[in-house]
């Protein structure tokens, strides 16, 4: 609708605001269940192949804040041993860091330039301090930045009681993560819809999960499916896209 003025705006507004809150909502959610073309670890920036998810598949380069598939880096060592050569990082060729305080100047020079990855390294570094105040400043700057891993991570904060627990926050800063194709924050926003009640949401946040490789969400579809609160053609397609994932 177009007005006139300001004051014609605001005059008229008790006769749409349902209609326009409907129509946000359906925005958002259409959004929301947009299946992402890959997860929020994208592709190894070496062999360009999908990141497998879980940290144990890959290695952070503090001087780059580049993570390398661990194929591409055990091949990079091999080369490098096989030549007698000096250890580098395999995308930015600077000298791998002979030490942890080594390392950790080379994430701060990261984080200097606004680097949202390392910023949010940071966070994880304080979290594990049990500095969770200091943990949720770098989370919060790094999800700003675009970092969803962060964005993830602040969904925990606020959910545990890190920081003042805020169920809204909890639920806005999941569904940013999942929208940028983060895996556990999806599978977790179908298990907090599930619980809830709203089984046909939760499903489809699984389905998702599903299809981005995430192994617990087909497990979460087949307890459900036993229980009655997933059909028979949704979970049958589930099991499809996680044969192909």
């Amino acid at each position: 609708a177009r007005y006139c003025s300001v004051k014609c705006q605001k005059e008229h507004r008790s006769q749409h605001k349902g209609a326009c809150k409907k129509r946000a909502a359906e925005l958002r959610d259409e959004l929301l269940f947009k299946q992402p073309e890959s997860t929020h670890s994208g592709d190894c920036p070496i062999c360009f192949l999908p990141m497998p998810i879980g940290a144990e598949y890959s290695t952070l380069m503090a001087c780059c804040s580049k993570i390398i598939c661990k194929g591409c880096d055990h091949a990079n060592q091999i080369r490098e041993v096989e030549g007698n050569l000096q250890r580098k990082c395999p995308f930015c060729r600077h000298r791998v860091p002979a030490s942890q305080q080594e390392s950790k100047m080379d994430l701060m020079k990261r984080v200097e330039v606004n680097d949202p990855f390392a910023i949010g390294q940071m966070g994880i570094m304080r979290f594990y301090e049990g500095n969770y105040e200091g943990a949720f400043k770098y989370y919060t700057k790094a999800a700003e930045l675009g970092d969803v891993a962060s964005q993830y991570h602040l969904s925990c904060l606020y959910r545990e009681g890190k920081v003042k627990m805020d169920e809204k926050k909890e639920f806005y800063q999941l569904e940013e993560a999942a929208i940028g194709g983060h895996p556990t924050a999806r599978h977790n926003l179908g298990c907090r819809e599930a619980e809830n009640g709203n089984y046909e949401r939760a499903t489809r946040h699984l389905i998702i999960a599903v299809n981005l490789g995430h192994e617990p969400s087909i497990e979460m579809l087949k307890a459900n499916y036993t229980k009655g609160n997933v059909s028979k053609a949704d979970f049958a397609a589930a099991l499809r896209a996680h044969q192909a994932a």
